[in-house]
């Protein structure tokens, strides 16, 4: 699929990326550190393995990317529990991002080319609740943003999108190792995109 050859044919590299088309840098001298703090935003999204995403919204200017489980209802569960599509609970990621340098609908947009949004079963080789798409809004203008890039990614296609849109509930966050695993096991990750179908 070309969205994802598009972020995924090349290795992960740690080199400056210029993606000043898609956000506004902010001179760091500009605020106070805790001006910066109180503006700053969160965003959840059940994308499939939270390890492939991870590096994608680095690359466009967010600031934190936190690996975790959402909208379950097993507190605090393990990895392990929430393979057994038993918890309730999506592999999620939650965005901490500057809403002056990357707004909520670009990374709508991002999330939106980086998955199968049709797939209802899962996300490409990892099947299973768990791996399902899901957007949870914190409020109504995260909600209306949302239902307005499905509805519109779903005019274009023609096809119902099996995106599920909800109210933020909870999310736990995962355990360290998953955390950046893209940087601790860079081998390994580039072997997962590959048998996970998301590198071409």
């Amino acid at each position: 699929m070309e969205f994802v050859k598009k972020h995924f044919n090349t290795s992960v590299t740690t080199e400056p990326v210029d993606h000043s088309d898609l956000c506004i840098e902010i001179p760091k001298e500009a605020h106070p550190l805790s001006e910066q703090e109180d503006k700053m935003q969160e965003a959840y999204f059940a994308g499939g393995c939270f390890w492939c995403v991870t590096p994608i919204y680095k690359m466009y200017g967010v600031d934190q990317v936190i690996c975790g489980y959402a909208g379950g209802d097993v507190v605090n569960p393990t990895y392990e529990q929430v393979k057994t599509q038993t918890t309730g609970h999506r592999e999620t990621i939650k965005l901490v991002y500057d809403p002056e340098r990357v707004s909520y609908e670009r990374l709508l947009d991002i999330y939106l080319a980086n998955v199968d949004p049709y797939d209802s079963e899962g996300q490409f080789i990892d099947k299973g609740f768990s791996y399902t798409l899901a957007i949870f809004y914190k409020n109504e203008t995260e909600r209306d943003a949302a239902e307005a890039k499905i509805r519109a990614l779903e005019a274009e296609s023609g096809k119902t999108a099996a995106i599920a849109l909800l109210p933020y509930k909870n999310f736990y966050e995962a355990e360290e190792y998953h955390q950046d695993y893209y940087l601790k096991n860079p081998e390994a990750f580039q072997q997962e995109l590959i048998e996970s179908g998301r590198k071409k």
